[in-house]
Formats: C-alpha cells, sequence, structure tokens
C-alpha cells in the first residue's frame, strides 16, 4: 500500500495537476484571509474556511477524475487487477495519495492563525477546530471523487459527476426544506447525503464527535464501495477467482447498515459527551451552577423552540442539546410557526421572535424571546454614515437555566423586590435589572406616600441614592420593615447625603452614617485612571463570592461609618480603600487627591453588609450608586454585576438555587488591528505569491518531463 502511495502523491507532483490543486485553492483562502482577518481584523479563520468551501466542488474534481478513470481507459487497470496487491490496499493507497495532497494546504492554512496571533489576541482553539472540520469535509469530498472515478472510464464524465455530487450535497439543506420545513422520513435520508452542513458544525469552535464518526464512516464507506466497484471488474475479467473479497451485493448491503448503526448509536450519545467546546469564551460550556441545578431537577420540562428544526439557530441547538445530555427530564421540540402559527398563544399573548423559546413545566411557562438570548451592540459606521448592530454578548445558558428554575419554583417561592421610588432616586442599570430578573425575582416600583407599610410580600427593596429627602413617615415605614426582618440594598451618594436627614435616620437605627465627602484613592493600582475612580479590595463574604477574582468599579464613592459588632448586629466589610486613600471633606473644592488641612487618611469602608440576628434583617450599603450603573460594570468585565448577584440571590432566599443567575457570556474577541502595509504584504504573499510560485515550479516540472 505504502508503495503505492509513494507513487501516486509523486505523481501528482510531477505533472500540473498537484501543484495546480494547491495553489488555486491556496489563493482562494488567501483572498479570504486577507479580506476578513488582514484587512477587517476577525481573530477567527472559521469565515475564510466556510467561505471557501464551495471551491470544493470545483477544485476536487480535478485532483481525481483521472485517479482510476485515466487507468481504465488506457487499460492499465487490467495489471492493477491482477496484481499480487490487494485492491484495498490500491484503492487505500491512491485514496491517501489524494488526501495528503490535500493536506499540504490544510498545514499552509494552520499557519495563519499564529500569524494573526503576531498582531492580537486569536482563537487559536475554535480556528484549529474549523480547520479539522475543513480537512475531514474535503477528505470526504475526495472519497466521492475517487468512487465516481471508479465506475466511469471518461475523464471528463468522472469530473463532471464528481461536481454534481458534490453540489447536491452542498446544496441539500435547501432540497430537504423545499420537501418539508418540518422534516420526514425522505428529508432524513436524504439529509445521510448532506456532506456540508456537519462541517458547519465546527466553525462555532466545538469538535463534534457525531460529525467527525459520520465523515470517517462515510470516507470508510466510499472507499468499500470503490472497493467493490473494481471487485466486480476484477470477477468479469477471472471467472475462476471467486472468493471472499470478490463483489457481493450482500457485503455491501451489511457494511451500509453497519455505517448506518454506528452514526445511530453516537448520535444518541448525549452532547456532553459527543460535543467538546473549544471556543475562546467557553459559549457553549454549561456552568458548574447548571450542571448542578440539573442534577436536582425532578420536573418534566419541555422547552418549544419556535422555528423548523432544518433553519434552527446552530449556537442555540448546541446549547440546548447540552440541557438534554444533563438530565432526562428536560425534552427540546421544535414547532415550525408557518405550519402552528397559533402555538404561542397557549403561553403568551405578544408575538414571539422567531427562533424564541417556550420553557414549559406542569406549573407554569416562561417565553425567553430570540433578542434576549444575544446582546447587541449599536454603534456608528462612519464610512457609511449608517448604524450597524454587532452581537457582543451570548446568554442562552442564563436565560434558559433562569427559565427552568422559574417554571419549577413553587408560587409562593417566587420573590418580589420593591425599588423605592418618589425621591428622585437613580434607576438601576440593565445589567442589574437583568440580574433580578434572572434570580426569577419580580422587580416593582414603590412609592412609600401612597402605602400604609412596606407590603409583606416583599423579598427586598432598594433604596438608590435618592436626591430629595423622605418625609418622616415614609422613613419611619422603612424602618418598621427592617425591625420586622426586611432586607434591603440602601445606596448613598456623597453629594447629597448631609441634605437628608430622614433618609440618613434609616441607617442610623443601626448606628450607621454616611460620611461627608468624597473618597480619593491615591494607590496606583486601586484606581482607575482618576483618583476618585476607586477600585477597592472586595473582601470574601456571601455577598462577594463570586466577585473576588476581579475588580468593583466605584466611581466618587463616599465612606461609610458604622460601629463594633454587638450582641445581635454583625457588620462585615464588603469593599474597602487602602490606606493612602484620603477622604475629601470639601468635595467642591478639590484641587489634589492628596491629604489637606480638614481631609481624613484611609482606610475606609466604601460597601458595608449589616445582618440583625434578632429581626433577621440584612442591609446592604455602599457609598455610591454607581456601583449599579452599566457603564462602570462594562468597564470591569460585568464584576460590579457578580457582586450585585451574590446580593440579591442571598437576599431573596435563592442561594441554594443562584444558578439561575449565569452571566452573559462575550460572544467573540474584539477584533485584532493591523496597520495597512502588514495587512497589504502579508496579503499579497498568501493570495499571490506563494501560488504564483506553486504553479511556475508545476509548470516548470511539466514542461522538463514532457522534453524527456
Amino acid at each position: 500500500m505504502w508503495a503505492i502511495f509513494k507513487r501516486e502523491f509523486k505523481s501528482y507532483f510531477q505533472n500540473v495537476v498537484g501543484w495546480l490543486f494547491v495553489a488555486a485553492l491556496m489563493a482562494v483562502y488567501g483572498l479570504y484571509y486577507y479580506a476578513y482577518n488582514l484587512k477587517s481584523g476577525y481573530p477567527y479563520i472559521s469565515y475564510d474556511l466556510k467561505g471557501i468551501a464551495f471551491i470544493m466542488m470545483i477544485a476536487v474534481p480535478i485532483l481525481t477524475m483521472r485517479s482510476l478513470s485515466d487507468e481504465r481507459k488506457s487499460k492499465t487497470d487490467q495489471l492493477m487487477l491482477t496484481a499480487p496487491v490487494s485492491v484495498g490496499k490500491i484503492v487505500a493507497g491512491k485514496y491517501l495519495a489524494m488526501a495528503a495532497v490535500y493536506t499540504i494546504d490544510i498545514v499552509i492554512f494552520a499557519l495563519s492563525p499564529l500569524v494573526l496571533s503576531i498582531f492580537g489576541k486569536v482563537a487559536l482553539g475554535e480556528s484549529y477546530v474549523a480547520l479539522l472540520g475543513f480537512w475531514l469535509y474535503g477528505c470526504a469530498c475526495i472519497a466521492v471523487g475517487l468512487f465516481i472515478s471508479s465506475i466511469s472510464e471518461s475523464v471528463i464524465i468522472s469530473a463532471i459527476l464528481t461536481f454534481a455530487a458534490l453540489f447536491i450535497s452542498y446544496m441539500m439543506q435547501s432540497i430537504t426544506g423545499l420537501i418539508s420545513s418540518s422534516g420526514n422520513l425522505l428529508t432524513k435520508v436524504l439529509d445521510c447525503f448532506d456532506l456540508y452542513t456537519p462541517f458547519e458544525g465546527y466553525m462555532s469552535g466545538c469538535l463534534d464527535v457525531t460529525s467527525t464518526v459520520y465523515y470517517i464512516t462515510v470516507i470508510l464507506l466510499l472507499c468499500f464501495l470503490t472497493t467493490q466497484s473494481i471487485q466486480k471488474r476484477r470477477w468479469a475479467f477471472s471467472r475462476k477467482k471467486i472468493g471472499t473479497g470478490v463483489f457481493s451485493a450482500g457485503l455491501i448491503v451489511v457494511v451500509c447498515v453497519l455505517t448506518v448503526v454506528v452514526n445511530l448509536i453516537v448520535t444518541a450519545l448525549p452532547a456532553t459527551y459527543t460535543s467538546l467546546d473549544f471556543s475562546y469564551t467557553q459559549l457553549f460550556s454549561l456552568t458548574d451552577d447548571t450542571k448542578d441545578y440539573l442534577q436536582k431537577l425532578d420536573s418534566d420540562i419541555t422547552i418549544y423552540v419556535l422555528n423548523s428544526e432544518k433553519s434552527k439557530d446552530a449556537k442555540i441547538d448546541e446549547t440546548l442539546e447540552r440541557y438534554q445530555g444533563l438530565s432526562s427530564h428536560i425534552k427540546v421540540k421544535y414547532v415550525d410557526p408557518s405550519t402552528s402559527p397559533n402555538f404561542y398563544k397557549d403561553y403568551t399573548d405578544s408575538t414571539p421572535t422567531t427562533n424564541s423559546l417556550i420553557v414549559v413545566s406542569d406549573s407554569r411557562s416562561k417565553v425567553i424571546d430570540y433578542n434576549d438570548i444575544y446582546d447587541y451592540d449599536t454603534s456608528m459606521d462612519y464610512s457609511t454614515y449608517q448604524y450597524k448592530q454587532t452581537i457582543k454578548g451570548y446568554d442562552a445558558e442564563g436565560q434558559i437555566t433562569s427559565a427552568i428554575e422559574y417554571v419549577t419554583m413553587d408560587a409562593d417561592s417566587l420573590p418580589v423586590v420593591y425599588q423605592i421610588t418618589g425621591h428622585n432616586e437613580t434607576t438601576l442599570g440593565s445589567n442589574f435589572t437583568d440580574v433580578i430578573n434572572k434570580a426569577n425575582a419580580n422587580l416593582q416600583s414603590l412609592e412609600l406616600f401612597n402605602e400604609d407599610k412596606v407590603p409583606d410580600d416583599a423579598s427586598a427593596i432598594i433604596i438608590n441614592s435618592p436626591t430629595v429627602d423622605f418625609n418622616e413617615a415614609d422613613a419611619q415605614k422603612v424602618i418598621d420593615y427592617l425591625n420586622g426582618g426586611g432586607k434591603a440594598i440602601i445606596i448613598g451618594c456623597y453629594a447629597y447625603n448631609d441634605d437628608l436627614p430622614n433618609f440618613n435616620k434609616i441607617l442610623a437605627t443601626y448606628n450607621v452614617s454616611f460620611k461627608t465627602g468624597v473618597v480619593a484613592e491615591n494607590d496606583g493600582t486601586k484606581y482607575y485612571q482618576n483618583p476618585l475612580y476607586v477600585l477597592p479590595t472586595v473582601k470574601a463574604t456571601d455577598y462577594t463570592s463570586d466577585a473576588t477574582d476581579g475588580y468593583v468599579f466605584l466611581a466618587g464613592t463616599c465612606a461609610i461609618d458604622y460601629p463594633d459588632d454587638t450582641d445581635t448586629v454583625t457588620y462585615t466589610q464588603m469593599l474597602t480603600t487602602s490606606d493612602s486613600s484620603v477622604l475629601k471633606k470639601d468635595w467642591k473644592n478639590i484641587t489634589t487627591p492628596k491629604a489637606e488641612d480638614g481631609d481624613e487618611n484611609g482606610p475606609f469602608t466604601t460597601g458595608l453588609a449589616i445582618n440583625d440576628s434578632d429581626t433577621g434583617a440584612s442591609v446592604i450599603v455602599f457609598g455610591t450608586p454607581y456601583v449599579v450603573d452599566d457603564s462602570y460594570d462594562n468597564a470591569v468585565s460585568g464584576n460590579n454585576a457578580d457582586m450585585f448577584k451574590d446580593v440579591i440571590t442571598s437576599m431573596t432566599g435563592n442561594v441554594e438555587l443562584a444558578s439561575s443567575v449565569i452571566p452573559e457570556k462575550d460572544y467573540t474577541l474584539s477584533n485584532i488591528t493591523i496597520n495597512t502595509l502588514s495587512a497589504v504584504v502579508t496579503g499579497l504573499i498568501v493570495m499571490i505569491a506563494i501560488p504564483v510560485v506553486l504553479l511556475i515550479i508545476g509548470i516548470v516540472v511539466w514542461a522538463l518531463r514532457r522534453k524527456k
């Protein structure tokens, strides 16, 4: 077999075919590599590979058309039929030679992510998984060409039939979609001939074992069929040599059935074992919190996807498969809106977006709109002066886990969080309202002026930096609520604290107060750009467990004054400044962050937890409203929201079910920046210089051999 492999491999580079194949594929890849990666700065080569998949329909027929057809035409196949080497080894040698020629391109492509990494951060794992998928796809296409070449004596007909077969395979998803959008027996059979769709699965960064097994079995099956095609001619050539290796229709049926069975077994395995997540941000991997929660799940859940299975969102489908793999109680069903347009009306009055999810249990349901799964960033494209949207976050796990928890909770377990209004309070950022929603808490506004007391169903209240003082009655309602074991998040602001005596009475119940002034941090490692942009030390507490590994951003924070612990009340530092910090008392006339006359030296507490064991009350105090502001939270990659999640889940009694508050995952890496000269030079080398050199070498080799 190896002798045949060497002879065949060498023959491809003794004429133009091998050089042309490698050069053509390289040139087309180089064009996409320049446009997507070098010019636009995308840190993924999956865009390039998906873009050039169509070229396989043209390149593969050129490579494979002479592999067996030419031998039949020149009658040299009779030597093969009577050779002492088995037909299987001959076929294997020829196939491996063509695959090796193709692999030369793959090896060159494999260098491109490393080149990109010189200029910035590149998703290497995702890139090489995509490259593996492209290699397997190409190898399967070569197997198709080899088989067709074995059944035709004409090189041209072999090339045309190979192109037709690959084109039909490339378009198979569209063809089956026209037959039935929801799928039937015929479309399932036709899907077996779809070589392209499994390749798309690798583009997201998941190494899909199911697709890998599919490609390997397809290659082995086609090589076997090629062998049987030759064996049939051997039988016709010498009828006396009938044996176990001779062409057998029965054997073909057995091998085909075995191929189908192997793929069915692998497909039936849970996605946990068949889908390996190599994406840079672990986009599809479920967190330990979700895994632990699903292991305890004992209620049956059905997740309806409002789309046909043919048009499904591949990323959401990958995530849902992982949920199914972790719990036998979870079932996923696709509902095609075109055939069941009123299906959603059993669960919601408003029309959900296509690809939305409806999570249903015996108790209740929850709709997850498709637009809530992806987080979009809108920006101005100044080259066209039009706004464009780009996906910046993927929140499927956060939304789905939250919905599953919601539909399985007891009705009386659903918490309500009231945000006190009526005193010009600062509103919570959307990142923080999302945390509350994911915790399956109902966030409602509450004007104390219209109520006799804080409602009994309040799991917690939020008072976010009022700029107008409470009246005495309203302040007393909050105090009564806390004395009754209530939970509260109270946030102050250095600019208004001194003018709010009734508001200050609430904290005075626990002998806590906001100090006059604003904190300036003088330790260069504890602030961001400006000494007033404090990055405090995050203490390890139940309220900060998810934030201790990163920064919390406090802009313009005041300091919190509190006494020592008593027999019933404990005071726990959550956020503290350094010894170098200074409390600037005259905050309206700051000229230096250093200590001046009248200023107070640190350290200071800027986040405090108060727990009253006698009443059961808990109060979380922060010194700035910017702790719950989106812009500052985004600056520290959502770490403020992570801390807020710990606070909310602790206060609402959802500590054991805190898995529902899963943070959004970054969708992609930031684009890399490549200067124009480097981009142009690298692009010219990849898409022009290397292919041209390869072609020249091929032509020279061919010309020299003709002279001989």
